[in-house]
């Protein structure tokens, strides 16, 4: 099964005054084509941090991040805008959808540079609508939906570009359980349909609906064990 993420020592020190915090200490692993791993730790071990750094939103310290092969933390911020534009789908617990454009002007979003005609666009738009079941509120915006369709608006637009992998953060955060629920449900379908996902959460229920789970403690990987998978609906 070929690799989709490899961590190398990576390391992540901010500098906040004259003190340096470091975030990350080291921590290494691997994920591969069609795996759901959830990132579990308590508050401040470094969960956001390492996905920040596997999305191409920050920069390291030292150590290394390859997505698709590619060693990312070399590149320069026009590089890794384009790495984030193409290969990786970003769902966030506050959802980010822009308010004032219906459901599937938010989910064209990331296809706006792509020389795609506006035509093409939408059929694209409403294949992934369709997909997390929510095509028929298309033209709704989003505070006329609720938060689990919200939620599913932003797995929708994360879908439209066809990425390597999809990283989640907190999108169960905001939810009730019956949402976090269904939230849960799409994402163990996409992956049965070879979706890769990385997950970071602080829920125990929500990482045991995920096949292997990664839990951080002090900037560390404290474990790196396989999942008994919670299957919803199933």
């Amino acid at each position: 099964m070929s690799r989709v993420v490899k961590v190398e020592e990576l390391k992540k020190t901010y500098i906040l005054g004259k003190v340096n915090v470091p975030a990350l200490q080291g921590i290494s692993f691997e994920v591969n084509k069609e795996e759901f791993v959830s990132i579990t730790g308590p508050s401040g071990c470094g969960k956001s941090t390492l996905m920040h750094l596997i999305g191409c939103l920050d920069h390291p310290s030292s150590g290394s991040v390859y997505l698709d092969a590619t060693n990312v933390s070399q590149l320069d911020d026009n590089q890794l805008a384009e790495i984030r534009n193409k290969k990786i789908g970003f769902v966030f617990q506050t959802f980010n959808l822009l308010p004032r454009m219906s459901a599937i002007e938010n989910v064209e979003l990331p296809l706006i540079y792509g020389n795609l005609s506006p035509a093409k666009m939408t059929e694209m738009g409403m294949q992934m609508l369709d997909k997390v079941g929510l095509k028929h509120r298309a033209g709704h915006r989003p505070p006329e939906l609720s938060g689990g369709e919200r939620q599913r608006v932003a797995i929708a637009r994360a879908l439209v570009i066809d990425p390597s992998i999809i990283l989640a953060d907190e999108p169960t955060g905001n939810l009730d359980s019956k949402s976090s629920e269904e939230i849960m449900a799409i994402f163990q379908q996409l992956n049965r349909e070879g979706v890769t996902i990385i997950m970071v959460t602080h829920e125990h229920d929500i990482a045991c609906c995920t096949k292997r789970n990664i839990h951080l403690k002090d900037g560390k990987v404290l474990s790196d064990e396989p999942v008994k998978q919670n299957i919803i609906g199933g």
